[in-house]
């Protein structure tokens, strides 16, 4: 099987994904609501989709294509009402968040879709226990090649990602000691991680058809990579970012990821080279463990300095391409929240340390993401 050509795209334009929690409101767990949802969302004229995910307690949204994070906010907000509304008549709620904090992976249901069964045979228990709730940035790229620079050259700032979206510190019941603790599971998945280090789409092509031929890949679907091409959507597509608890912070981190797009795309600041991948791995870990307070080691020269430190500096370098791209309002929402130390994994907790029920929690977040 052939790689499919690089689609068009304008550049820097952004489509942002978000897979949601379904929970009861009784105890707040997940619930097996997605068809119910669908049903009463197809009812709803929305820009953007509403489908189904790998289990029956999670629903994906996602926007149409966007020109400016506000507009990708706007999107967000519209179908984020129509869920409350459907939500409301079911009696269950939406929640954002990286994980749920106690749901117990075996009692999930596999969705009814043939490719969901399909992994589910392939990957066993591990399919179930991918009911974890990520958000997905795609910014446009102008061809093929200044797709795979810029994969490259955002690969830099996944500790930034991180950090900013993580909200998933408790799994089955337990604060694992991770600001995103989501990420662990992504791990488990054979061929996730960090993409070659290719530089041009031909080779990139060639490392494809050298995939396929194995025959352990058969399109991009295949690859979980923290960053991937996606060549029918002409974007590159960040996968990083914990579900936040808020389509306000889901959109701004769309707006970060744009600008970084615009400064690499304007100035090619980098000359990407397998070496930067030497300490990727470590800053991931960091950025997972520690959140806001992890540390970041340069790809380059090697020096160690807080994270914060490090987005802040970013932030200051990148003003001019965020007011280009009409994301500095964005910018300035995440700086806020950087120099505040917070993230919504801090929320969480903070919210058990008060209430010391889970189930309390969540109830408290699906207040927060219908806006309340």
């Amino acid at each position: 099987m052939t790689l499919e050509a690089f689609g068009k795209s304008d550049p820097l334009t952004l489509g942002v994904e978000l897979e949601l929690q379904l929970v009861n409101t009784v105890d707040y767990d997940l619930t097996h609501y997605a068809d119910n949802m669908l049903r009463l969302m197809a009812g709803h004229a929305l820009p953007g989709s509403v489908v189904p995910e790998m289990t029956a307690g999670m629903i994906e949204i996602s926007t149409d294509v966007c020109r400016t994070w506000s507009e990708a906010r706007g999107q967000l907000g519209q179908i984020r009402d129509a869920l409350v509304k459907c939500a409301d008549k079911l009696n269950i709620a939406v929640v954002g968040g990286g994980t749920h904090p106690f749901q117990q992976w075996h009692q999930q249901r596999i969705y009814d879709k043939p490719r969901f069964q399909q992994l589910s045979q392939l990957y066993g228990y591990l399919s179930k226990q991918f009911t974890i709730f990520g958000q997905h940035v795609h910014v446009g790229c102008p061809d093929a090649d200044t797709a795979l620079y810029t994969l490259h050259c955002m690969s830099r700032y996944i500790p930034h990602f991180i950090a900013l979206a993580a909200s998933s510190p408790y799994v089955q019941g337990h604060d694992t000691a991770f600001d995103s603790a989501r990420l662990n599971s992504v791990f488990a998945f054979p061929l996730s991680g960090r993409a070659p280090c290719v530089v041009n789409w031909s080779e990139f092509e060639a490392y494809f058809d050298k995939m396929t031929r194995t025959g352990v890949v058969k399109s991009m679907k295949d690859f979980y990579w923290d960053i991937r091409p996606k060549p029918e959507y002409g974007t590159i597509e960040v996968r990083v970012f914990d579900t936040p608890l808020t389509i306000e912070r889901a959109a701004a981190l769309a707006g970060y990821v744009q600008s970084l797009a615009a400064w690499f795309q304007a100035e090619r600041p980098f000359a990407p080279v397998e070496d930067d991948y030497l300490v990727y791995s470590y800053n991931r870990f960091q950025a997972c463990r520690f959140g806001l307070d992890a540390v970041y080691v340069q790809p380059a020269g090697g020096e160690h300095l807080p994270l914060r430190e490090h987005l802040l500096a970013t932030m200051d370098r990148l003003a001019p391409f965020a007011d280009a791209c009409q994301a500095g309002d964005a910018i300035a929402l995440l700086r806020a929240e950087v120099q505040d130390n917070r993230n919504d994994a801090r929320w969480l907790r903070e919210r058990q340390q008060e209430e010391d029920l889970l189930s309390e929690v969540i109830r408290q977040a699906s207040l927060r993401f219908r806006g309340a």
